[in-house]
């Protein structure tokens, strides 16, 4: 019995033929219709990409709009580039080349029309004229790699160094990916939906969805730079689902549990104590303790001057627990690093993201190791752990909302409604006893 796929296996699958057809490369692009979305105030055209002679890369050529635009339904405008689309691919394969004259090709073709036309295809030629292409100078169509490159450059001076650093790395394992799972894909234009979807996936199988997530975010934040630098049609990464993830917290410590740490760093290393005290008695988030230079600290007038999550500078008062624990600043070098590992105050060239990760493990190999303390403690435990400790007190003597008015004021959330949220979100906000309420 005649097997086919046999024969084509054995006949025409050798090794020679294969990589002599493999090995060349593509002349030009399969020609694509951009239809803007569905947006009929957009102009609809046929484009796609030709490989030029001199430098051997796939350039974008002019966009083909004939009367497309002409048209007012959506339909109508695919019916019509459509057959510019399947028009445009027949001339491709049977060798019109842009970069080229092709005249004789031109009067070839003519000539093998010499047959008459039925009325029906004399009908079609004067309903679908020649394409009209745009008049602008040619848009090379560059290669994934420098696209991006590109997007993550416009976006440089919009961001911080610790959120470009983020972008580089996930950038840098999206384009790995790319290149292993579709390492025929060269081109910007190349990169699609799916593509972006099966990574995503990639990542979630891997990791987590908040990485996930997180992942889909910058990618779509960089096409999105890309866009509105007229490099890509549109950012088709926004319209990618995010995932519902539960994002994970830090516990509070107990009182007993606050107090024992305390004690085993004064006599092990006061140098992480004071780095948790500016946590705990100032509020700030451990990568802001990182940030801090001595000169940001005005010891005369009691204030501190930071960096923070939402503010590119705040200013918050020194309160006097933590000035007494304080050694003197006055004969360092302002510019200096406030934490090092060495200790106080020095020369520490590093990256801020670095400084913190080394300052959790200190903590882990200090404190969370020896008192056996779960994943869920860690040195935001602190900030929690005081900023409840804060609320109970002030709530005590006035209403709920006098209470977080004050600690809002402390702790330099940007808002009441951030405020409530986080104080949800670590438990603070605790009911009197109801037994009373219940017996009956």
């Amino acid at each position: 019995m005649f097997n086919l796929n046999s024969y084509l296996a054995k006949e025409h699958g050798n090794e020679h033929v294969l990589e002599h057809s493999l090995s060349k490369k593509k002349k030009f692009s399969a020609p694509k219709i951009y239809s803007a979305n569905g947006d009929l105030s957009k102009r609809w055209h046929v484009y796609y990409s030709y490989r030029n002679p001199e430098t051997g890369m796939l350039e974008r050529m002019k966009n083909v709009y004939g009367i497309a635009n002409r048209y007012e339904t959506k339909e109508d405008r695919l019916a019509v580039l459509s057959v510019y689309r399947i028009k445009l691919l027949s001339l491709l394969k049977e060798g019109f080349n842009p970069f080229e004259d092709n005249n004789e090709l031109y009067h070839q073709r003519e000539e093998k029309k010499q047959l008459p036309q039925s009325e029906t295809n004399l009908k079609e030629t004067k309903e679908v004229a020649l394409p009209e292409t745009e008049t602008k100078s040619q848009e090379p169509v560059i290669s994934y790699q420098d696209a991006f490159k590109k997007g993550l450059k416009f976006k440089e001076k919009l961001i911080s160094d610790t959120t470009r650093r983020s972008y580089e790395n996930r950038l840098k394992n999206f384009l790995l990916w790319v290149e292993k799972q579709y390492p025929e894909s060269e081109c910007i234009t190349d990169i699609d939906k799916k593509m972006v979807m099966d990574f995503l996936n990639h990542i979630l199988d891997q990791t987590s969805p908040r990485n996930r997530n997180n992942y889909r975010t910058d990618l779509s934040s960089i096409m999105q730079a890309l866009e509105d630098n007229d490099i890509i049609a549109s950012n088709f990464i926004k319209k990618i689902p995010v995932l519902k993830s539960i994002p994970q917290r830090n516990k509070t410590y107990s009182s007993e549990e606050q107090k024992d740490i305390f004690e085993h760093l004064e006599k092990t290393d006061k140098t992480l104590l004071l780095f948790i005290k500016f946590i705990s008695y100032n509020f700030l988030r451990p990568i802001e303790v990182c940030r801090l230079q001595v000169g940001d600290l005005d010891i005369k007038n009691k204030r501190i001057q930071f960096k923070a999550k939402n503010s590119p500078l705040k200013t918050k008062i020194i309160p006097d627990l933590l000035l007494q624990d304080l050694p003197d600043l006055s004969k360092l070098n302002k510019k200096q690093s406030l934490f090092t590992p060495d200790g106080i105050g020095g020369v520490w060239d590093s990256e801020l993201s670095n400084k913190r990760d080394y300052f959790s493990k200190r903590f882990k190999r200090v404190v969370k190791d020896p008192f056996k303390l779960g994943a869920d403690y860690g040195l935001y435990s602190f900030r929690h752990t005081y900023i409840t400790k804060l609320y109970r007190e002030l709530v005590k003597g006035s209403s709920p909302f006098e209470a977080k008015s004050k600690l809002m004021q402390i702790t330099g959330h940007s808002s009441m409604k951030a405020l409530e949220k986080y104080l949800r979100d670590i438990d603070a906000e605790f009911p009197e006893d109801y037994s009373e309420l219940i017996k009956s």
